[in-house]
């Protein structure tokens, strides 16, 4: 069984380190698919900014920027994933506020919201569409990177 440091540490060592931004939008792959348990969240380090990324019961994926904008704490994949009618949620673990994993829109206070990335499996991989990143290079073994191929 994975705990939840064993896949944070999966999730920071398979991003690509940062480079200067080129403007465009870009999926990067997080981490293998399969290290994703269904009901949880994990973060991860895109291009210099934290972005949790969760998994439904359903098996569908969601990435959200992972802090809490009521604490300021980077805590939101540590919430507690549910659903409020059809709406798939993450409460952060702080103060309780609920948040719509599609949009990001907090549904205790619509004023208030995060920020909400595309997220998808490919080729067994979770990515996440981040605007305004450099394309995502994988770092081998003796350190040496490669550019990841991404449509």
């Amino acid at each position: 069984m994975t705990t939840d440091l064993e896949a944070l540490h999966s999730v920071l060592h398979n991003v690509a380190p940062n480079a200067p931004s080129a403007g465009h939008n870009q999926w990067h792959a997080v981490c293998e698919d399969e290290r994703l348990a269904p009901e949880r969240g994990v973060a991860a380090l895109v291009d210099g900014q934290q972005i949790a990324v969760f998994r439904t019961y359903g098996g569908d994926v969601y990435a959200l920027s992972n802090r809490d904008p009521f604490s300021g704490a980077y805590v939101l994949s540590r919430g507690i994933i549910g659903t409020r009618g059809d709406i798939p949620t993450v409460a952060s673990p702080m103060h309780k506020e609920v948040f719509d994993l599609r949009t990001g829109e907090c549904l205790d206070n619509p004023v208030i919201g995060v920020q909400a990335f595309g997220a998808r499996v490919r080729e067994g991989r979770i990515e996440v569409l981040v605007p305004g990143t450099t394309p995502p290079r994988q770092v081998d073994a003796t350190g040496r990177g490669s550019d990841v191929a991404v449509s």
